[in-house]
C-alpha cells in the first residue's frame, strides 16, 4: 500500500492488473483497494487490441502485468502499448523480469520487512464504502468493451448476499479456477471467502484432471464456475483417484443447468449440488437458487432474486434488475449508461425471460447479440469489425452455434470479396497476429455463403444463420 503510494498512485486513481490466477492478484487487489485506487481487472486471454482500449479509456496510472505465460510475452505486449499510453506512469512486473523504468512485484511487496514495521499513515484515510472499487470492463453486445463502475457499497451488497445464499463461512474452501479478474470469479473466487474468512485455492490454467486433484488435497468446499467446467470435471473424473466428497456446492454461471447434467453431479459427486447464478458486470448477481431452496428449481429455473432488496422483472420478455448491486455507470459514458438504466432505476438486461408463479426466473434466450463462450461474453459486432478489414471478407455476420463443452461457439457467415475465399485458418490467424484480438473471440467455424439473409430493412436475419448453424452441428454429431 505504501508502495502504491511512492508510485504515485492516489485516491480514485486506477490500478489495471491482467495476471491468472495467482495468489499476486489478491494481494494487489486489497493493496490498491486500501490505497483508495480504483482496480481495473482484465482478462488474462486479452490481447493488445483490448487492453489499448481499456488503457486509454480507464487512464490508468499503474499497471501490473506478468511476464511470459502460456507462450504469450504480455509483458512485451504491455511495453508496446506503454509507448502509446501517456497516463501509464508505471509498469509492475509479476513472475517476470523487469526492465529499465519498470518495477518487480517483490520489490514492492517487500518480502523481508517486518510485520509490525506499517506506516499506516503513510497510506492516507481509508476510502469510505462510496468511493470507487471496481472498473469492469464488458464487451456485452457492444464493438468496445464497456466500464462497469462499482463502488464498495454495490459489489458489496452482492458479496454478502451471494455468501446467505451459498452458506459459505469461515470453514469453508473456495476452488476458483475461474478468471478472478472476471465478474464472477472476483465476486465468488475472491471477495466472497475474504468477507466470510475462508480459504482461497485458485487455479491458473483450467484442466479438468489437475482440478479434480486439487479438490481432492485442499478439501474445497465450494466453486463457482461457468457451466461447461462442471461437465468437463465429470468427463475427467475417476473414482479410483478423484475423491470430491469434500465438495458441498457447484455454482453454475453462464447458462442453464442441464437437468441431466444436474442428475449425473448428483449421481457421481455425491453430497455436491449444483446452483445457477445469473448476474452481470454491471449487476454482479441478480438471481440464484439457494442452498436451501427444493433441488429441483436448480434445473427447472434460474433461481430467484438472489439477495433481499434486489426487484426482477420482465418487460416485452426482456429481464430488469433493480436494486443496490447495480453499477453507478458505465465509466464516463452517460449516453450508454442512460440507455442501460432507466429513469426509474431498472437495469436492462437485454436477456429474454419469464418469471413463474413462485417467482423463479427461466431465461429465454438473448436479445442482445453476444455469444458465450463458456461463459464468457463474445460481442459478434466486435469480431465482425475485425473481420471486414481483411481484403477476402465482403461481409459477414457472426453467430453462436451451440457446442457440448463449451455451451457456445463462434461461427462466422462469410461473404468473400472475390473469387478466392478466406479460410479459417487464414482469418484466424488474421485476428491473432494482425488484428491481434483475444484468442477466444477467433470464430471456429467459418461457412462460405454468396449472401446473407436479410429483412426488408436491410438487416441481417441472424435468428436464421443461427438456426443453420445449430442444424450443421446437430448433422455432424447425428
Amino acid at each position: 500500500m505504501t508502495s502504491l503510494r511512492r508510485l504515485g498512485v492516489q485516491r480514485g486513481d486506477r490500478v489495471l492488473v491482467q495476471l491468472p490466477n495467482w495468489n499476486e492478484f489478491i494481494v494487489i487487489y486489497l493493496a490498491a483497494i486500501r490505497a483508495g485506487a480504483v482496480l481495473v481487472p482484465i482478462m488474462p486471454i486479452y490481447r493488445h487490441d483490448e487492453i489499448g482500449y481499456i488503457l486509454e479509456r480507464s487512464q490508468a496510472r499503474v499497471a501490473f502485468t506478468a511476464g511470459e505465460f502460456r507462450k504469450f510475452d504480455h509483458l512485451q505486449m504491455f511495453r508496446e502499448l506503454r509507448a502509446k499510453s501517456p497516463e501509464l506512469r508505471e509498469l509492475v512486473v509479476v513472475r517476470g523480469e523487469a526492465g529499465a523504468n519498470e518495477q518487480s512485484i517483490e520489490r514492492l511487496t517487500e518480502p523481508n520487512r517486518r510485520a509490525d514495521d506499517f506506516d499506516e499513515p503513510a497510506i492516507g484515510p481509508r476510502p469510505t464504502a462510496d468511493d470507487g472499487h471496481v472498473l469492469i470492463f464488458t464487451s456485452g453486445t457492444e464493438a468496445r468493451p464497456k466500464g462497469c463502475f462499482h463502488t464498495w457499497n454495490t459489489i458489496g451488497f452482492s458479496v454478502r448476499g451471494l455468501a446467505k445464499a451459498f452458506e459459505l463461512d469461515r470453514g469453508c474452501v473456495t476452488f476458483a479456477p475461474s478468471p478472478v479478474s472476471h465478474g464472477t470469479g472476483l465476486a465468488m473466487g475472491v471477495a466472497v471467502p475474504i468477507l466470510t474468512g475462508g480459504s482461497i485455492h485458485l487455479q491458473d490454467v483450467w484442466q479438468p484432471k489437475e482440478g479434480l486433484a486439487r479438490i481432492r488435497e485442499h478439501r474445497c468446499t465450494h466453486a463457482a464456475t461457468a457451466t461447461p467446467f462442471v461437465r468437463m470435471a465429470l468427463d475427467a473424473f475417476d473414482p479410483a483417484v478423484d475423491d470430491v466428497s469434500s465438495m458441498r456446492m457447484w455454482i453454475c454461471a453462464g447458462a442453464p443447468i442441464p437437468a441431466d447434467l444436474a442428475t449425473e453431479v448428483a449421481k457421481v459427486f455425491k453430497g455436491c449440488r449444483l446452483l445457477p447464478l445469473y448476474g452481470a458486470s454491471e449487476i454482479f448477481a441478480a438471481t440464484a437458487c439457494w442452498a436451501s431452496d427444493p433441488p429441483e428449481y436448480a434445473v427447472t429455473s434460474d433461481g430467484r432474486p438472489a439477495l433481499e432488496g434486489v426487484e426482477i422483472k420482465v418487460a416485452d420478455e426482456e429481464v430488469l434488475y433493480r436494486g443496490p448491486g447495480a453499477m453507478l455507470g458505465y465509466w464516463r459514458d452517460s449516453e450508454r449508461t442512460a440507455i442501460a438504466i432507466d429513469k426509474d432505476g431498472w437495469y436492462h438486461t437485454g436477456d429474454r425471460g419469464e418469471v413463474n408463479a413462485e417467482g423463479l426466473l427461466r431465461l429465454k434466450g438473448r436479445i442482445k447479440d453476444v455469444i458465450i463462450r463458456g461463459g464468457t461474453n463474445i460481442s459478434a459486432t466486435e469480431v465482425e469489425e475485425h473481420l471486414l478489414t481483411h481484403p477476402k471478407v465482403k461481409a459477414v455476420a457472426v453467430v453462436a452455434m451451440p457446442d457440448r463443452l463449451m455451451g457456445e461457439k463462434a461461427c462466422a457467415f462469410v461473404v468473400p470479396d472475390g473469387d478466392e475465399a478466406p479460410t479459417l485458418a487464414e482469418l484466424g490467424d488474421y485476428l491473432k497476429n494482425t488484428r491481434r484480438i483475444a484468442v477466444h473471440k477467433i470464430p471456429e467455424r467459418v461457412e462460405i455463403v454468396k449472401e446473407l439473409p436479410m429483412t426488408p430493412t436491410g438487416k441481417i436475419q441472424k435468428f436464421a444463420l443461427r438456426d443453420q448453424a445449430r442444424r450443421m452441428v446437430e448433422i455432424a454429431t447425428s
